[in-house]
């Protein structure tokens, strides 16, 4: 947007705070988002040793921890106690060695042991100051450690990163955690993300007496949904009690047991990741997503159908109880509504909405209140779900949802 286009906006602020947020984005090469559908996979572990191993190759890193509620990259890199530095009205990250540059609301809360108890407006707020008030500088990778899920943090980070973002995936290979991976997958194609890999951790039990790998949780599970979904297979990463004994004191696994088992399967998911991900072919295409219902990025890519809850006009407080939906068409890349209709749904009996959302195309529903149950039922159709959203003209809300504006609230109805 030009300098006189923003003199003249009803809103100079925001025009100036997203050529902030450009001018810093412009600056990282390639933009690595891990994420995870499930806890307790030790994604923090796989970012952190990313991270430290692009560091190690001699690549600009930047490493960024949203988990707001549970930031734990400062303990896995031996930063904890540190505070990030201030020059004028930009962060200082703190840094690991000369090549990794780390930010974390770690570093900023004065009680390590106080809850961090915000809503998600408030939380995608610090995220997008982590983004443009922090003196990253330029950058081969920026590495971004995600808490599990597809909750408000990788949604605030994904919109913010754009569509070039790619995502690095980490399960575990049990069938429940395979389970909400697949959600992950989708969760990245619904918003134009393409998936750069995942990654199978705990995949084996390294004995540190003989060396030998021996299968407790099972192997391969990861490599068969990657076949599956249509994504890359970066590699496996066995148990190894030094991984755990090397983030309790702080230490990158990578820096300290480089010829372990564990250790060369993590350098070689780095390997790959610069191999597919070049710093050095950074407007390069990222690698191809999958062949699915919706087109790949780029062309008709942007499309995307939106689904609001409404009764008189406005947002329902709770999606089962409104008149109709109000189905629009969208461009994602332009942030304009294309077409408006408006769907009378059936009676709302377990599992019925869900399945005709789906059957009408549509890929995100934004509502006032949703319980756990339907939520879920939506996510096994491939249908996004926001909740906690204000009564307002449809319209209005699907507007500010394109421009990552949408403000949320308590979910209405969490039963």
């Amino acid at each position: 947007m030009s300098d006189q286009a923003c003199a003249s906006c009803a809103d100079k602020g925001k025009c100036d705070e997203d050529k902030r947020l450009n001018q810093a984005l412009c600056r990282i090469k390639r933009k690595i988002v891990v994420l995870s559908g499930k806890g307790g996979v030790g994604k923090s572990t796989v970012a952190a040793n990313l991270a430290a191993g692009l560091a190690l190759e001699g690549k600009k890193v930047g490493l960024l921890d949203v988990d707001v509620h549970g930031p734990s990259i400062p303990r896995l890199l031996k930063l904890t106690g540190i505070q990030p530095g201030l020059e004028g009205d930009m962060m200082l990250p703190v840094e690991w060695n000369w090549n990794l540059k780390v930010m974390s609301l770690g570093f900023l809360l004065p009680d390590s042991d106080e809850a961090v108890i915000w809503r998600g407006p408030v939380k995608g707020g610090v995220i997008k100051q982590f983004l443009e008030n922090v003196a990253w500088g330029d950058l081969d990778y920026l590495v971004v450690d995600c808490p599990p899920g597809t909750g408000d943090e990788p949604l605030s980070v994904m919109q913010l990163l754009g569509t070039k973002a790619q995502a690095l995936i980490v399960t575990s290979p049990q069938a429940v955690a395979l389970d909400d991976v697949r959600r992950s997958v989708t969760f990245c194609r619904r918003l134009d993300n393409p998936v750069l890999g995942i990654v199978e951790n705990m995949s084996g039990f390294v004995c540190p007496d003989c060396g030998a790998t021996h299968n407790i949780f099972s192997t391969g599970g990861g490599e068969v949904l990657a076949k599956d979904m249509g994504v890359p297979f970066l590699g496996r990463i066995p148990i190894d009690p030094s991984v755990a004994s090397a983030g309790d004191a702080g230490e990158a696994f990578l820096a300290i047991k480089g010829q372990s088992p564990s250790a060369l399967a993590f350098k070689d998911v780095v390997a790959k990741v610069m191999a597919m991900a070049p710093a050095d072919q950074a407007d390069a295409p990222a690698p191809a997503a999958p062949a699915t219902d919706r087109p790949a990025p780029g062309g008709e890519s942007s499309k995307l159908t939106v689904a609001v809850p409404t009764a008189g006009g406005t947002l329902c407080a709770h999606f089962g109880h409104c008149e109709t939906f109000a189905v629009m068409d969208v461009d994602t890349a332009t942030g304009t509504i294309l077409a408006t209709r408006h769907e009378t749904p059936p009676p709302h009996e377990p599992g019925v909405i869900p399945a005709w959302i789906a059957d009408l195309g549509v890929d995100v529903v934004i509502a006032g209140g949703m319980g756990q149950k339907a939520r879920d039922l939506f996510e096994e159709k491939g249908v996004k779900v926001v909740v906690g959203a204000m009564a307002a003209a449809p319209e209005a809300i699907v507007a500010d949802y394109l421009r990552g504006s949408l403000t949320t609230g308590p979910n209405t109805c969490d039963h």
